[in-house]
């Protein structure tokens, strides 16, 4: 079909134009606010013709088919606004609307130039949504356009379906089209900005509306016959006018912008890269496709040649075809469990394991899945069956579909279609918490990463949810270069240094947070971060990763031993430890926030305690709580097994500089 990328890249420069227009001011909370407005509207209409043109009526038919072309037509329209709230309303306006063009000349079998052009005129009716984000005077709106019209007599003037034919040797030819549509229905989104041009203290406000909308070629094929489409762009402004009590505005007290606390912490320096040695949890399930009892493709499974000689070392060496990120590396890691659990088996005569198998399908679907896995040890890792039992279950013993649950229940029932790895041999397991809490031993594994987190600044409004629709950021270079970033709604927020940066080595920058305010104002607050990056290769951090099940009894506190006794002892006086919560997409943005944040902290809590015994005052830590935000999550979540790596406390122990 039409390729109008060329189209959508003027249409996103004049939306640039417009959204960078200079907010007016025109005093919020002071300023009449009428609830409908009536309307003028004048543009142009930039048309761009796809398709075949030749076969014009009964009469005429080109040698060659046109089959691009582009013209400009005339917008009239008359209209009238409602808007009950600052952020939604509604849009209609009916008017006069040309869709005129001229295709590009072809060449007959002849030899001859041929050319052809027409005039479309349309009646059009176009409700719209109208929105305008943040309650501010840049607005998007977007409908359905109905256009009408009907055909006269055929080869007059003045109809509205008139083509014109020139063929060279050959008089012109004037006529109507023939089979044209006499009603179209298609869509059009758009954008545009209020500006308002009568005084503070008018009860009638007048605003002139610059705005720019987009007719994607859907629903706009003006005839019945051939494949002729019409894309266009519309660029024009709308003169409005509004009335309002000035009484009631005037008399409204002053709202100040909210206090709230901004701050702003940078690194000492800004590394580019970082060695990172993981403890990586290895997570003792293995998940099913729904109904099958076969070792999903997903996992990696050996010969027995291969089996002989594997060890789990070789997972540190490791490398996908393509190193998009942390996942991939780790996930490559997860999927190679059963022949991990296989080596360790090997290498520990006297260890047994339980597998546990579940399905939705009964207990004895649940077994089979089990005696899958198990079949796999014995027959390539040649693992004794007698140090394998399996079961079978309805339900994990720790199950994702609580009951009562109704939402996400696709979701919560593919986490549950798994065979659970357990064992009582001290081989294969760490203690994490209590007695009765082991997990897999974790798998050491050596990565790069680029732009760790302690090379982020991390930028701090405290406030900003209660207050606050978004906040962004203004930060300017020495040479007056500005760089966004945002809009935000979070209260803490990262951004690498290296990306503040750029190509510079080290710079000092103003940084100034603009927050929009719930009340209808706009929040400044100002600080100043000077950075330096350093390109030489710098300490080896630590990272360890603890994980949840879908479980709300299982806390934090469960994993104290292993915080107190494992994690501490490795981070050094005058060290940085960073904490960073994250959860799954199962359950609510708020609620899966708060989790991570509550997480996180505990964490906190239990680490500063234990370095308080070991006599260590220094130690600067930086806390995080993403939740199910998928730009900052560990993992993606596709599978259940990403899912369930996602319910996670990251601790990154980051050495002295």
């Amino acid at each position: 079909m039409f390729q109008y990328h060329a189209v959508i890249r003027k249409l996103i420069v004049i939306l640039l134009l417009l959204s960078a227009i200079p907010i007016v001011l025109h005093a919020q909370g002071i300023r009449p606010q009428p609830k409908w407005w009536f309307g003028g509207a004048a543009a142009a209409n930039f048309n761009y013709y796809n398709g075949t043109a030749q076969i014009l009526n009964e009469s005429v038919t080109t040698p060659a088919p046109f089959h691009r072309g582009s013209g400009v037509g005339v917008y009239f329209a008359l209209g009238i606004e409602y808007r009950p709230h600052p952020v939604w309303g509604g849009m209609l306006y009916v008017g006069y609307d040309e869709r005129n063009g001229k295709w590009n000349d072809v060449v007959t079998p002849c030899g001859d130039k041929a050319t052809l052009q027409t005039n479309l005129r349309y009646f059009t009716v176009e409700p719209s949504l109208r929105i305008a984000p943040f309650s501010s005077s840049f607005y998007l709106f977007l409908g359905p356009r109905f256009a009408m019209n009907k055909g006269r007599e055929s080869c007059k003037l003045r109809s509205p379906w008139l083509f014109t034919y020139t063929e060279e040797g050959k008089p012109d030819t004037k006529c109507e089209w023939s089979d044209m549509r006499e009603t179209l229905f298609s869509a059009e989104v758009g954008a545009g900005y209020d500006i308002p041009l009568s005084k503070i203290t008018d009860p009638t406000q007048v605003v002139i509306s610059p705005f720019v909308s987009f007719h994607p070629y859907f629903g706009q094929n003006p005839r019945t016959v051939e494949n002729w489409a019409v894309t266009t762009i519309r660029a024009g402004a709308i003169l409005k006018l509004g009335h309002a009590k000035v009484e009631k505005v005037v008399r409204a007290p002053v709202v100040e912008p909210p206090d709230v606390v901004f701050s702003v912490r940078a690194p000492k320096v800004v590394p580019i890269k970082r060695r990172v040695r993981e403890s990586f949890p290895l997570r003792n399930n293995v998940f099913f496709e729904e109904g099958s009892s076969s070792l999903p493709s997903r996992y990696v499974v050996l010969t027995k040649d291969q089996a002989s000689s594997f060890k789990e070392e070789q997972l540190q060496e490791v490398q996908p075809l393509s190193m998009t990120g942390r996942s991939l590396r780790q996930m490559t890691v997860y999927y190679n469990i059963l022949n991990t659990v296989g080596d360790r088996m090997k290498r520990n005569p006297g260890s047994t394991i339980l597998l546990s198998g579940a399905s939705d399908k009964g207990s004895e679907h649940g077994k089979a899945r089990a005696e899958t896995i198990k079949s796999y040890l014995v027959d390539v890792f040649a693992i004794d069956g007698s140090r394998i039992t399996t079961e079978g279950r309805n339900k994990p013993r720790i199950p994702s579909e609580q009951p009562g649950g109704t939402k996400e229940l696709v979701l919560l029932r593919a986490g549950d279609s798994r065979v659970d790895i357990e064992s009582n041999s001290p081989e294969l397991l760490i203690q994490v918490g209590g007695a009765s809490h082991y997990m897999l031993k974790p798998v050491q594994i050596v990565d790069v990463v680029e732009d760790p987190l302690d090379s982020h600044v991390f930028f701090h409004v405290i406030g900003a949810k209660e207050e606050f629709y978004s906040w962004s950021l203004e930060i300017t270079d020495e040479q007056g270069r500005v760089q966004p970033f945002g809009p935000y709604t979070r209260e803490l927020e990262t951004i690498p240094g290296n990306t503040i940066l750029g190509s510079n080595s080290q710079g000092n920058y103003r940084v100034v947070m603009v927050g929009q305010a719930k009340n209808g104002t706009v929040n400044r607050k100002e600080s100043i971060v000077s950075l330096v990056r350093r390109d030489e290769p710098v300490k080896e951090a630590v990272r360890f990763s603890i994980l949840f099940d879908f479980d709300k009894s299982k806390t934090v506190a469960t994993y104290e031993k292993f915080l107190t006794e494992v994690v501490t002892p490795l981070i050094p006086d005058s060290g940085v430890v960073i904490i960073h919560g994250h959860t799954d997409i199962i359950g609510e943005d708020d609620y899966n926030l708060n989790l991570s944040r509550e997480r996180a902290i505990e964490v906190q809590r239990i680490i500063k305690r234990a370095l308080s015994n070991t006599g260590k005052h220094q130690v600067t830590f930086d806390t995080l709580d993403f939740g199910e935000d998928v730009d900052d999550a560990p993992f993606e979540n596709n599978y259940p097994e990403e899912r369930f790596y996602n319910r996670t406390v990251i601790i990154d122990i980051v050495p002295v500089k």
